[in-house]
């Protein structure tokens, strides 16, 4: 239908948080999106499909009209910059904090330093708003190795519970931004399919101010 409307979402936290936010306004897919194979799934709204992509590719995908609305974190919207897109929605979930940590006893100040993170856009801003200088090493996951066999001295990375830290005899030094997932908009769609995408805005903020953590 051409006024159907496509919502992605990633696997993992974001997606197991966001579909009992949605199960209320009557959309639920009719595929277990754990087991099925499939990448876009229909729901029980006759004009709602989602589709499952990457979390860092959620942002991508609704920019460029690959899907009308999506859920991404807002560490991954801080790293990309958001790019056409409208952010209307706090869900309150997967929540977290984007940290730099270290070893506790290191100090970081004074001197330049090796920092390892896949957030290089989010730390690079950090430190140049405190006038600090920083080589900056992209990894991709591990990241607390990174500071215990010497290939940096401090990690800028996404900390809940910080066990991960603790076991590695790292701590959370300092707080870059608190994190949690947003409902994101294509700014065509919001023009062209407003008489559909508002009022599911407008239900899904209803839902969010429910919850009881809000």
């Amino acid at each position: 239908m051409p006024d159907a409307l496509t919502i992605a979402l990633s696997k993992g936290r974001i997606l197991e948080q966001t579909l009992p936010l949605l199960a209320p306004l009557g959309i639920e897919p009719l595929e277990d999106p754990g087991k099925s194979r499939n990448l876009v799934l229909p729901t029980s709204h006759p004009d709602i499909r989602l589709i499952i992509v990457r979390a860092t590719d959620v942002p991508t995908y609704v920019a460029h009209g690959g899907a009308d609305l999506g859920v991404a974190g807002k560490d991954v919207l801080l790293e990309q910059g958001g790019h056409g897109l409208y952010e209307p929605i706090d869900l309150g979930i997967a929540r977290c904090r984007l940290m730099v940590a270290g070893h506790p006893d290191v100090p970081l100040d004074g001197r330049r330093i090796r920092v390892a993170t896949k957030f290089v856009n989010v730390t690079r801003r950090h430190f140049a708003a405190q006038g600090r200088q920083v080589d900056l090493i992209k990894l991709y996951g591990s990241m607390e190795l990174a500071p215990l066999v010497g290939l940096a001295d401090a990690i800028v990375d996404l900390v809940d519970t910080g066990n991960t830290l603790r076991a590695n005899g790292l701590a959370p030094l300092e707080s870059i931004a608190d994190i949690s997932s947003r409902l994101v908009v294509n700014k065509a769609s919001m023009k062209l399919k407003h008489r559909e995408i508002k009022p599911l805005l407008a239900r899904i903020s209803s839902v969010v101010a429910q919850q009881p953590d809000r």
